[in-house]
């Protein structure tokens, strides 16, 4: 079962679904970033949710937002642009212009000021703030998304093509689901993998620390956030319903593509890590990626490794845009949408990932000393300063695997063969032959340092 369903009919179904789907950073800000920019997080520079990792900046409203693929599509291809939702967990920050800071290329702009909320939050009204309250029928911001998002379809002009990006904070936290499906999903809970509620040994500190077995206090909260994600999401299937709906009573759904997918995965349990995202595992950096629209064959499924990074090329290609002209990092899907043979695709890609600490210690968690950050009741520390890392994810016909380093002290590296071990339990960085560990060393190293055509060059396993 799915709380999705609709969203499976109507897109999947009716379309392409990307089952090598990722982001390189497994995290809110950095990822909408990734989107917006088409560039690996070393580029678009924002490392993590606060104003000082660049999120929402002066600096970021500078230097990257006036060349996201939306300013793009509206100064050069003449496209209405149209926004909902959550943007970048700052934006609307006093110190980076607040919520009358509207960004250039979106002709109309209903933003959520910071971060998730379902009730009692500001959006920005194309610059001006309007606030909602908590009465369900006008407030419930799944719902008030969907229905600005129909007005649009509705009042547009029809002589200039359109764009919409809909973010929903859904299934985000704090979870809270519309009140008629707050009964739903009784009897589900978070799944129980082989590498749920056990020790990660061979890994990271930060994972090493996590106490194995989980408290049953820990597996109840995180049980109880899994079932709450999927009553949310029951809102966010509605709405994809009424604007498919809509799109095909506008006689506008044959010749609009369509793409469903999230800004990172999350982790309930595995490792014993009770609940988040940040880390470098499949659970967080792997995404639902669903595409419909002209020229894609019903049904299909694709198994080649896409990016968040190729979402914002894939839609200027679409509109027709030289791609050559930007300074993307991303490739363009369109050639894999239409099923064009004999394409040549990468065989891996960049995850990279800047810890996020403080210099105090948590005070309910003195023992860990220094640096950790989003700690739980029972001291499992969710992040820290030294949790940076980058790794090469490589997935080609004789590969599937993921090569780590830590920039830490240690320089610790985890490696995984995801062929043998998908569930990513066994760290085989001190067995695995040498010369692999050169080659991928040496990828990481150029692809950290990548840029524009440059991250798209062979990677190790390509054939040839």
């Amino acid at each position: 079962q799915t709380p999705l369903k609709k969203t499976n009919a109507l897109i999947a179904q009716m379309g392409i679904t990307f089952v090598n789907a990722y982001v390189p950073s497994a995290l809110c800000c950095p990822s909408r970033a990734s989107i917006l920019t088409g560039k690996y997080p070393h580029n678009h520079h924002v490392v993590n949710n606060t104003l000082e990792g660049n999120c929402s900046s002066k600096l970021w409203q500078k230097i990257q937002e006036p060349y996201t693929f939306p300013a793009l599509l509206k100064a050069m291809c003449g496209y209405q642009t149209f926004f909902a939702g959550k943007y970048l967990n700052e934006y609307g920050a006093e110190d980076a212009g607040g919520v009358g800071h509207v960004p250039p290329g979106w002709s109309f702009w209903y933003a959520l000021e910071k971060n998730s909320k379902y009730y009692n939050y500001t959006l920005s009204v194309n610059g001006k703030a309007r606030r909602h309250g908590e009465n369900y029928s006008v407030d419930y911001l799944t719902d008030v998304l969907a229905n600005m998002s129909l007005d649009f379809l509705e009042y547009k002009s029809n002589f200039e093509p359109f764009f919409m990006m809909i973010a929903t904070p859904a299934p985000h936290s704090p979870w809270t689901p519309a009140p008629q499906y707050t009964k739903s999903f009784q009897n589900v809970s978070a799944p129980r993998n082989s590498n749920f509620n056990i020790h990660g040994k061979n890994k990271h500190w930060l994972i090493r620390q996590a106490k194995t077995p989980m408290s049953n206090s820990s597996i109840q909260f995180l049980d109880d956030a899994y079932r709450k994600r999927w009553q949310t999401l029951l809102s966010v299937d509605d709405l994809v319903e009424k604007l498919v709906k809509k799109l095909e009573v506008n006689g506008e759904l044959d010749n609009t593509y369509i793409f469903f997918t999230s800004d990172n995965g999350f982790h309930t349990g595995q490792f014993s890590l009770p609940i988040d995202k940040r880390q470098l595992y499949e659970f967080d950096i792997k995404v639902p990626l669903l595409v419909r629209g002209p020229g894609i064959k019903p049904n299909q499924t694709n198994k080649m490794l896409v990016a968040n990074i190729d979402l914002g090329p894939t839609v200027l290609d679409i509109a027709g845009y030289d791609l050559n002209k930007t300074q993307m990092d991303g490739m363009s899907l369109l050639p894999l949408l239409r099923g064009d043979k004999n394409v040549t695709w990468r065989s891996d890609f960049l995850v990279e990932y800047q810890g996020e600490g403080y210099n105090g210690s948590d005070p309910t968690c003195p023992g860990l000393g220094p640096g950790v950050t989003h700690c739980f009741p029972d001291c499992v520390c969710e992040d820290s300063y030294n949790n940076t890392y980058a790794c090469v994810r490589t997935l080609s016909a004789s590969w599937d695997l993921q090569y780590c380093e830590f920039d830490d002290r240690e320089v610790f590296v985890e490696v995984y063969n995801l062929t043998a071990d998908p569930h990513q339990i066994n760290n085989i960085a001190k067995t695995i032959d040498q010369e692999i560990l050169e080659k991928m060393n040496y990828r990481l190293m150029m692809l950290q340092s990548c840029s524009g055509a440059t991250c798209r060059t062979p990677g190790v396993f390509d054939p040839g």
